[in-house]
């Protein structure tokens, strides 16, 4: 007798890969993408992620466009993906973010490979944008710059698991004459408290030890909503969570730090004590000229208050070098601020004129050369500056999130509360005994580089 003959409907996979640019703010909008994605899925299909952009189906390029060389990696990137339609396994390229909602019309008309277009505001339509897209059919979605996204699938966390970034608002009011940030997020919308404590207990669930606070302004959180500042209000809530270890506040303009903040970190014992406050620069003509809220009195006054009431606080600062009309006495007298205040880390940018801001049609432009010139001579004050900082921590202890293992060495990576992850610096452990990622040692500090520390595993230490 011959055997029955079953059919078996083979299940189809699609392979997708994302590629977030920018900034830690745009990789949570591309986190959250990929928890829609995995959750709705295709019809018929099984999601696939893959990191091999020569095996995908799908593409996704969420892209940034805040200065130039952010525009000109995302371009670039939509290129090389553009070029795997050619060979047929592409099926479909998703652009997503701030290069697709400020230039969606150059996208459309000069890419044609693009299959769908979605805006700073529109992320949550991406598994329509992918579904219209595969079957043939253009997808754009650009919503008006109000309201948040509305999402209701699981973020797919891509940090490693023990960190996560808390996007606690999006949009800017604020309208410095360098930026584009408002003309492409829109204007300031807080996430309501109770949807980021939720965010945060899944986010600790899933693993997280360390959550870190973004927006474009982190300090004015709560003012569209509740009428006042509410930072406060929204780090007691964080620091009630079972099993989080730090809570870490980035971006906060220096104008908008108050004693109710000072005060909300010194209470909440989960609060590192860091502060990321980007001044842009030290002069107060150039400050004026950039739209900023403080001069450089207020900057010093600022400082010498955080300092006086957490006097071990980490401070990080960013400036721009090199602004239409900052003459070599406004270089010079930043360059005198930086080494008086003796930030812990910074970063220092030369000036990128964006179309449809007020400072690209400013005169007095300031050619490339002396703008990169001024921003080496920044970096390599603060090179000193950080030197002298991180000296004065050997001998201590501290605690440290481990990030991996140095490769072929009885040492780790890892992080202390002055290190926000990517941008700052590490300690480096020796020690033979096995940690794993995501673990919290206690370190005594032995040695001191620019930015980084050397250390060694204090034994049988609880944390």
């Amino acid at each position: 007798m011959a055997a029955p003959y079953f059919v078996v409907e083979r299940e189809l996979v699609m392979k997708l890969l994302f590629i977030s640019l920018g900034c830690d703010k745009n990789l949570v909008d591309a986190e959250f993408m990929l928890g829609m994605i995995q959750k709705e899925g295709l019809p018929g299909e099984t999601v696939e992620l893959t990191d091999d952009e020569y095996e995908a189906d799908v593409i996704v390029v969420n892209t940034c466009c805040f200065i130039g060389d952010a525009k000109e990696e995302s371009i670039q990137t939509i290129l090389q993906m553009a070029e795997h339609k050619q060979d047929g396994r592409l099926k479909s390229l998703i652009v997503t973010g701030c290069l697709a909602e400020r230039y969606h019309e150059e996208i459309r008309e000069e890419l044609p490979e693009v299959d769908a277009l979605l805006g700073t505001n529109s992320y949550d339509e991406i598994v329509t944008a992918i579904r219209g897209s595969l079957a043939g059919t253009f997808y754009e979605g650009r919503k008006p710059l109000d309201g948040l996204p509305q999402i209701s699938a699981k973020r797919t966390v891509t940090t490693g698991g023990h960190y996560a970034y808390l996007k606690i608002a999006e949009g800017c009011d604020k309208r410095c004459t360098y930026c584009i940030i408002p003309s492409i997020r829109g204007n300031y919308r807080s996430v309501p408290l109770e949807e980021l404590v939720a965010q945060a207990k899944e986010l600790v669930e899933g693993g997280a030890k360390e959550l870190i606070l973004v927006a474009q302004e982190t300090t004015l959180y709560g003012t569209d909503l509740y009428g006042e500042k509410s930072l406060y209000r929204l780090l007691d809530a964080l620091n009630a969570i079972p099993g989080l270890f730090w809570i870490r506040i980035l971006y906060c303009y220096p104008e908008e730090i108050d004693d109710g903040l000072i005060d909300a970190i010194l209470r909440n014992k989960k609060v590192c004590h860091y502060l990321d406050i980007p001044i842009q620069h030290a002069s107060d003509a150039v400050l004026k000229r950039m739209g900023r809220r403080t001069d450089h009195a207020d900057l010093e006054r600022i400082v010498a208050k955080l300092r006086e009431r957490i006097p071990d606080i980490a401070l990080r600062t960013t400036v721009i070098c090199g602004f239409p009309g900052e003459t070599a006495e406004q270089h010079e007298e930043l360059m005198q601020f930086i080494n008086d205040m003796e930030f812990d880390r910074l970063g220092a940018f030369a000036y990128s004129p964006e179309e449809g801001t007020p400072a690209a049609e400013f005169p007095g432009q300031i050619p490339e050369a002396q703008k990169e010139a001024w921003r080496s001579e920044v970096m390599e004050l603060q090179e000193e500056v950080c030197a002298d900082r991180n000296a004065a921590y050997v001998g201590r202890e501290l605690l440290a999130f481990i990030e991996g293992r140095v490769s072929g060495e009885d040492a780790y990576i890892g992080r202390t509360y002055r290190d926000a992850p990517d941008v700052d610096g590490y300690i480096f452990i020796r020690t033979d005994e096995a940690l794993m990622t995501g673990d919290i040692a206690r370190v005594r500090v032995t040695g001191a580089y620019e930015y980084d520390l050397l250390g060694e595993l204090v034994p049988a230490a609880g944390v």
